[in-house]
């Protein structure tokens, strides 16, 4: 069983790092009937196409929260390494459960740790284990929390860059109030055969535009059911559906109702719920897409 970790990770969403911490305001709000977990048609299925399912959050209950995310409808999870021991972790839990794929790399906050074999063990880990491994990340740049400077941060993150290019994978990017250095380091690095996905978008249109200018998606964490999460709706509602992934980021970020409460798998049919309101269409018209585009971008088929 992979070792199950805390990390000091959280998504790219500037002024959400009190994610955690509870209000008074919140604090009414959860004790207010909770609404139920949107249900889907027969035949639909949703992807959560980004969690950490090797945190210690999830230690004591993972089959639990695994056994309701598939009663809920959500078909497959990729678990994100965000450095070597995640990287691990993920690929065994790949193993043990068929319906969750694995992806390997080194976080910007762990990057200071990279020694002069880490890029060889992770190529290593994604070789000997292909039918599990489905993508190259997260990677990319942190300017708000910088646990590692901003130059090894860049250094890395292209050195991470060339690395999946090489091992055919699609880059999962992280981008934390970075977008300019991101962007002009994604372009520079362009283009990217097997694609990559801007994960737990926190940009504006103008942003979304030129990610979408690269081939790449964006994935829409629970943030855009947040009050405050204005920017996120527009890009939800505005950018085709075509490009979009929804992602839970778990255990954080988690959609109203559960807001400051641990993420978790089927929680992402509240952001699909929230994703169709905001389009006028139906909750299995953007879980058909979003599934399709998720298993399109890391190659991988499911099990019937």
């Amino acid at each position: 069983m992979a070792v199950l970790r805390t990390q000091k990770h959280f998504c790219t969403i500037s002024a959400l790092h009190e994610q955690f911490e509870s209000d008074r305001t919140s604090s009414l709000t959860m004790k207010k009937k909770k609404a139920p977990i949107p249900s889907l048609q027969a035949g639909s299925y949703l992807i959560d196409s980004h969690c950490h399912l090797d945190m210690n959050s999830y230690e004591d209950d993972l089959d639990t929260l695994l056994n309701r995310a598939q009663a809920h409808g959500v078909r497959s999870i990729i678990s994100i390494g965000i450095d070597e021991q995640s990287s691990i972790a993920a690929v065994t839990l790949a193993h043990k459960y068929p319906f969750v794929k694995a992806t390997v790399g080194i976080h910007p906050h762990d990057v200071e740790q990279i020694d002069e074999g880490s890029y060889s063990r992770l190529k290593k880990l994604v070789l000997d284990n292909r039918e599990q491994v489905v993508g190259y990340g997260e990677i990319g740049l942190d300017y708000v929390k910088n646990y590692s400077p901003k130059a090894i941060q860049l250094q890395s993150f292209e050195e991470q860059l060339s690395l999946a290019k090489e091992l055919s994978l699609p880059v999962i990017i992280h981008d934390r109030e970075a977008h300019e250095d991101c962007l002009s380091l994604l372009q520079n690095a362009a283009p990217f055969s097997q694609g990559g996905v801007m994960h737990c978008f926190s940009g504006d249109m103008k942003l979304a535009e030129k990610v979408l200018a690269l081939g790449f998606y964006i994935s829409i964490p629970g943030v855009v059911t947040f009050k405050n999460g204005l920017d996120l709706q527009e890009v939800a509602s505005a950018i085709p559906l075509e490009s979009m992934l929804l992602e839970t980021d778990g255990p954080f970020l988690s959609p109203v109702p559960y807001r400051g409460k641990r993420n978790e798998p089927a929680y992402v049919a509240y952001t699909a719920h929230k994703i169709a309101e905001l389009r006028g269409i139906s909750i299995e018209e953007v879980a058909k897409q979003t599934s399709k585009n998720t298993l399109n971008l890391f190659q991988y088929s499911l099990d019937n």
